[in-house]
């Protein structure tokens, strides 16, 4: 009951503060621009940040599995003020090799027919995450591509742990693949996508589906994506602490995750040590400036682009890891996730 009569101030606070002008919201968050590797934080990124701080916000590292996933699903109650269009939202159960899945299916107001379909893996390391928490992601994707968007509540770790996630993500891609017609898209047409541990699941499905001989994936868009469990790149230290996703949450995951060390290796859990990304489907690759994951999703477009795939990058110097679920609060993550979601429509060509 309390976010729902919180949910109507976010929306009217969060019109007033879009309209503000950098040098207003960087005094109200009450410090000067933060600079960090040739990189500046937005203005209303560094104010959202400060609220963040000011409202007693705990790391999930503190907390107990159940307890990170409540905390993840109050504040996606309060960063979806505004949400985007859709022509419906249809409640779906699809088969797992674990059982049935739980799913989400988004049909946009507009878009060619048949329409293109995304797969999509929600981020949350794994461990936190489900189709509420990003129903938001989803329907922006939904609304600014004009493809369909299928959401996918796969197994959460450390109840299951690597591969359980895998291979409900690969279920459901052939899943969608086989009754895309049924649903009305086209299965010539069916991407993957995903967001950190989301981002993460879709380049390993876009790779194993590839490498089993079947239909690929149209299309991987991989937002700030996990690409390197086994090792800590240069934006784990520069990017350690303060900017919405710590070091210690990014451990916390992993050490949930995997079942053990070896794990971290197999290509199934980092596909940046896979040995070849020669033939895998066309990329858009999304970092942000400000992420401990920066550096290892970047490593990851240079070696797809290396191996001949197209890929579009781009790295949003001013932003933070989680943006993507701030595309109603924070008027920079609106406009990457706009150009982002621009690029995959062209790669699908599912713009009307």
């Amino acid at each position: 009951m309390k976010d729902l009569l919180l949910r109507p101030l976010a929306r009217v606070a969060t019109t007033a503060l879009q309209q503000l002008p950098a040098p207003v919201l960087r005094v109200l968050s009450g410090r000067p621009a933060v600079r960090v590797d040739g990189c500046e934080l937005e203005a209303d990124v560094q104010l959202m940040l400060t609220l963040a701080t000011l409202s007693g916000h705990r790391t999930l590292d503190t907390l107990t599995p159940a307890e990170a996933r409540e905390d993840i699903r109050r504040t996606a109650r309060l960063t979806s003020a505004l949400v985007e269009p859709v022509a419906r939202v249809e409640a779906l159960e699809i088969p797992g090799p674990a059982g049935p899945m739980g799913a989400r299916l988004y049909v946009p107001t507009t878009g060619r027919d048949p329409r293109a379909l995304v797969v999509y893996y929600h981020g949350g390391g794994w461990v936190v995450g489900d189709l509420d928490t990003h129903d938001g992601v989803c329907r922006f994707l939904a609304h600014e591509t004009g493809a369909g968007v299928l959401a996918v509540d796969y197994r959460l770790a450390p109840e299951h742990t690597f591969p359980a996630a895998v291979e409900d993500a690969l279920a459901a891609f052939h899943w969608a693949t086989a009754e895309a017609r049924r649903l009305g898209f086209d299965p010539a047409r069916v991407a993957v996508a995903g967001d950190s541990a989301g981002g993460n699941l879709a380049a390993v499905v876009a790779a194993l589906a590839t490498r089993e001989g079947g239909r690929r994936p149209a299309a991987q868009m991989l937002i700030y994506p996990v690409t390197d469990v086994a090792n800590r790149h240069a934006s784990y230290r520069l990017f350690a602490d303060g900017f919405f996703l710590t070091a210690a949450e990014m451990e916390w995951y992993i050490a949930r995750y995997l079942p053990g060390r070896t794990a971290a290796r197999d290509p199934r859990a980092s596909p940046l040590l896979a040995p070849d990304l020669a033939g895998l489907p066309s990329a858009v690759v999304v970092t942000a400036g400000f992420d401990p994951l920066r550096d290892e999703g970047e490593a990851y477009a240079a070696r797809l682009e290396a191996a001949g795939v197209r890929v579009w990058h781009r790295r949003y110097p001013g932003l933070v890891h989680g943006f993507a679920n701030a595309t109603s609060v924070i008027s920079s993550a609106r406009r990457a996730m706009a150009e982002a979601a621009r690029e995959l429509a062209g790669e699908l060509g599912s713009r009307g």
